[in-house]
């Protein structure tokens, strides 16, 4: 997988989902991944008209965990564990899938009665061979109870791994840390390697900020292989997210893993609908034709 030596700035391709305007972060070819994450949308800002909704059916994976992390609205995720819960702003969906799990996303009914704005970002992040096919699982994370803090004139979250001192409570299979910065005020801050090969991301979703001396525009992704200097203006709204690179991964549709045999026999397993089903949920993606 391309590891970018020098920082590197992204821009995102900007795609549909069902009506849904998304923002295609990672993967791209400038920049495979960013530590163990190897895979970031960033759906919205966008409002949905009174008697619509997000509605993405039941669908597979496998070696990898889905981060979901809301800005605005509400989704209700289901999965074959028997999961059934509700997301809102400010709380953490990580959903590890193993060996194999399906889910589906869908707009509650409550949010198909109003207009309503929707905006997140769903990350993915690779297993360790270790864990890539141990046993699926599905932790939801209250927002009061992620760690919160002022550092530097901004309001911070730990969404997820490990920053300092702070432990997000949500379990994770490899060293990363994915946090949320709100400024209230102008101001600076260096975040270092916590270790030799560790890399960092910054993704700008509102405001002015700089990072490594060069400025950043809203909806761009920086990459690097450095310590982090970010230095912002008051209003700015950033994510940062990185840890250490896992090593080669082979991606398919919706599916992680460090060799093609495991992708063919998730591939065959779903074509088989062999994946166990989503409780309440009787929709089915197919595997994407390959013509």
């Amino acid at each position: 997988m391309t590891t970018p030596t020098e920082p590197t700035l992204l821009r995102p391709r900007e795609q549909d989902l069902m009506g849904l305007p998304i923002r295609r972060v990672l993967p791209q070819s400038a920049a495979r991944h960013c530590g163990p994450f190897v895979f970031l949308d960033h759906m919205g800002p966008h409002t949905l008209p009174k008697g619509q909704g997000v509605d993405v059916p039941p669908h597979p994976h496998i070696g990898l965990a889905t981060v979901t992390w809301l800005f605005a609205g509400k989704m209700v995720h289901k999965d074959s564990l028997g999961s059934d819960q509700v997301i809102a702003p400010g709380d953490l969906n990580w959903m590890t899938a193993g060996h194999g799990i399906a889910h589906s996303e869908r707009s509650p009914e409550s949010e198909r009665q109003i207009d309503s704005p929707i905006e997140g970002l769903q990350f993915w992040v690779a297993q360790p061979e270790a864990t890539e096919t141990g046993t699926p699982r599905f932790e939801h994370v209250a927002g009061k109870d992620l760690p919160h803090w002022q550092e530097a004139g901004a309001d911070w979250v730990l969404v997820a791994g490990e920053w300092q001192t702070r432990r997000a409570p949500a379990e994770v299979d490899s060293p990363l840390a994915l946090l949320d910065s709100r400024c209230q005020q102008a101001g600076q801050i260096t975040l270092q390697k916590p270790s030799e090969t560790w890399q960092w991301g910054l993704y700008l979703l509102n405001g002015e900020l700089s990072a490594q001396q060069q400025p950043i525009d809203k909806y761009q992704l920086l990459v690097t292989g450095e310590s982090l200097t970010i230095t912002w203006e008051a209003g700015a709204h950033f994510v940062v997210f990185g840890g250490e690179p896992l090593g080669p991964r082979r991606m398919d549709w919706n599916f992680v893993a460090t060799n093609t045999a495991l992708i063919d026999d998730a591939r065959q397993r779903w074509q088989n609908h062999q994946f166990d089903p989503v409780p309440g949920d009787d929709g089915y993606v197919p595997y994407p034709s390959k013509q």
